[in-house]
């Protein structure tokens, strides 16, 4: 026979599937996606999991193509017509979370504004483990914080992946920084930076007397008046994540509590190409430096995700493509 027949390209990808049981996740085959006119086709070399996964799961958030994974590191296999600022063969850094996902995947595709370069130096594990994690750490402190030189900042939960980032982000503005975490991370949250390090096992950080001018909380998980009561008159308290029930008090009630000097923010963090290409360049200079605390191959990403749901990653959790 002489017929010809189309050959659509597979490749392997974690889809959202909701009858698998008991995470709705599958480690399968599904068709490699076709770049538009606008969008780089990229072979993914390194993922990493953040708590927007399983969190977008929990409330219904499906990706499009039903690939979650926002932070990437790989290189570019193709262009559309009109991206102009890369290149096949390019190795780059992307943010997918504001435009579908789609990292945990062997390809995926993104519009230029979601990628920046990755600079050589660069292991792509590390660059896959900074985007939306450091850019959150960056837009709570820079943007929402109006972080200081000199200023005592307080980082609650300073060991996991927004934590770390926090942690060396805030010493890098200058301020001096008290980090709470549990008493295994003490060394390493001392090791990143911080100035004073609180063991939340052994002391109650909202009942010491302290005050601070800057407080990041990641997962804040007290009632925002013990976190006002310890804020510096002028102060500005700043939460990231947390269960649905923390954020919609925070939002419900943040502003309420911001009526007189000392304000409550809730920050959802946006991807954003100028942030990005800032933070790696931190990292390239040796400013900030990815901690990672463990690998997974592709078809172990469900369990990589049950890690972080656990609550207990000391950094980054990375999946290897």
């Amino acid at each position: 026979m002489n017929s010809k027949t189309n050959t659509v390209s597979k490749m392997k990808a974690v889809i959202y599937d909701k009858n698998s049981l008991p995470d709705k996740l599958k480690y399968c085959d599904v068709e490699k996606p076709i770049p538009n006119e606008s969008e780089v086709l990229i072979k993914v070399v390194a993922a990493s999991a953040n708590a927007a996964d399983y969190r977008s799961i929990r409330m219904g958030f499906i990706p499009k193509r039903k690939i979650f994974g926002a932070d990437i590191a790989g290189r570019v296999e193709s262009t559309g017509k009109n991206i102009q600022q890369f290149k096949a063969g390019d190795e780059v850094i992307g943010d997918l979370s504001d435009c579908g996902f789609g990292g945990f995947a062997e390809y995926t595709i993104a519009p230029e504004k979601a990628l920046v370069l990755k600079p050589s130096m660069l292991l792509f594990e590390e660059a896959a483990s900074l985007p939306m994690a450091a850019l959150t750490a960056l837009q709570a402190l820079r943007d929402k914080g109006n972080i200081q030189q000199g200023q005592k900042v307080l980082i609650v939960s300073g060991s996991g992946g927004v934590g770390t980032f926090a942690v060396q982000l805030a010493k890098y503005f200058g301020a001096v920084v008290t980090a709470v975490c549990s008493s295994k991370n003490v060394e390493q949250t001392s090791y990143l930076g911080a100035d004073y390090v609180i063991d939340y096992t052994k002391e109650d950080f909202t009942k010491n007397r302290k005050s601070y001018d800057l407080i990041l909380a990641i997962n804040g998980n007290r009632p925002l008046s013990a976190y006002k009561r310890i804020l510096k008159p002028n102060g500005i308290y700043v939460m990231v994540g947390g269960a649905l029930l923390q954020i919609f008090k925070s939002i419900l009630f943040g502003w309420l509590m911001s009526l007189g000097s000392k304000k409550m923010y809730f920050l959802a963090a946006k991807s954003n190409q100028k942030d990005l290409a800032f933070i790696v360049r931190l990292a390239e200079d040796g400013k900030i430096k990815p901690v990672i605390d463990r690998r997974y191959p592709l078809d172990k990403t469900v369990e990589a995700i049950h890690y972080l749901i656990e609550g207990h990653a000391r950094g980054k959790v990375v999946i290897n493509v």
